[in-house]
């Protein structure tokens, strides 16, 4: 989900979820040191070079435990971080500093990692015609922030989920019986304003499919070889898009093949989160 709006209509009941995780009775560490109100103030520090994404979540959860928190923020949205750099200055009930803490760093270290990672790719492909996209590969119940940190660090998002667009998979092929067959039956049962996708992962693939009239044809865990020769059998008439385990490390093989779209996985399975603390908290 790419649209901030669409985030922060939708966030509040993950993120609850996210702190009832965290506190199912209470935090009694905060409840032994802090028994009533005081108002602190800690700062947000950068532990490493990257790219931010996910403020809004990480002030959302304080928020969530003290409608009174102020936010001094420093660092933009989807902008670049340096390792030392203060990025926000938090002034709020010390009760919610402490009891938000960790959940509102979950968030915005995993958001971030995935940007910076994301970021990482999208410069590799710049001069390309190839557009970066990410995969349903998402952690249960985070995929609207993983996605969203996906469009924060330069990348695209492919379908938000099942409800979004057709993709007929290996095993949507078995189940009808053939490629042609999976194709006529989607264009048939399907809205036309839904383009269909189909899996290949040979040759002889590609071609039924382009013959079956596919709008997108998905070339999965092919040499680079055969992506190239399937590139020159479409020939324009659908929409190509390169899958199976694309990483930062190997996507170089695949940059001059020509395809519209490459989708990687790694960007929300696999980005190491961004080093993140919040630190220095004192009673103001």
């Amino acid at each position: 989900m790419n649209d901030p709006v669409a985030l922060k209509i939708n966030a509040d009941r993950y993120i609850r979820m996210a702190l009832e995780e965290d506190i199912t009775s209470g935090d009694i560490s905060t409840s032994c040191v802090m028994p009533v109100y005081q108002k602190g103030q800690a700062e947000l520090i950068c532990k490493q070079d990257g790219i931010i994404a996910g403020l809004g979540v990480f002030k959302r959860v304080f928020e969530m435990l003290d409608s009174t928190v102020d936010f001094d923020m420093r660092a933009n949205e989807g902008g670049k971080v340096k390792n030392g750099e203060l990025m926000a200055v938090v002034t709020g009930d010390i009760r919610a500093l402490l009891s938000g803490e960790r959940t509102a760093l979950n968030f915005l270290q995993r958001m971030s990692g995935i940007a910076t990672y994301t970021n990482s790719i999208v410069k590799l492909l710049e001069g390309s015609r190839t557009t970066l996209l990410d995969t349903r590969k998402t952690t249960p119940n985070m995929r609207i922030f993983e996605k969203y940190a996906v469009k924060a660090g330069g990348g695209s998002n492919h379908r938000y989920n099942l409800s979004d667009g057709v993709m007929l998979k290996d095993n949507h092929i078995g189940a009808a019986g053939s490629i042609t067959k999976a194709v006529q039956m989607a264009k048939a049962n399907v809205s036309f304003v839904h383009k269909i996708e189909v899996e290949t992962e040979n040759l002889d693939m590609v071609r039924e499919a382009v013959e079956a009239g596919a709008d997108i044809i998905m070339l999965d865990n092919m040499s680079p070889e055969e992506m190239k020769e399937a590139v020159r059998i479409i020939d324009g008439r659908a929409l190509t898009e390169c899958s199976g385990n694309v990483t930062k490390e190997n996507i170089k093989n695949i940059i001059d093949i020509g395809v519209d779209f490459v989708s990687s996985g790694a960007l929300t399975h696999s980005a190491p989160i961004l080093d993140i603390s919040l630190k220095n908290l004192h009673a103001v």
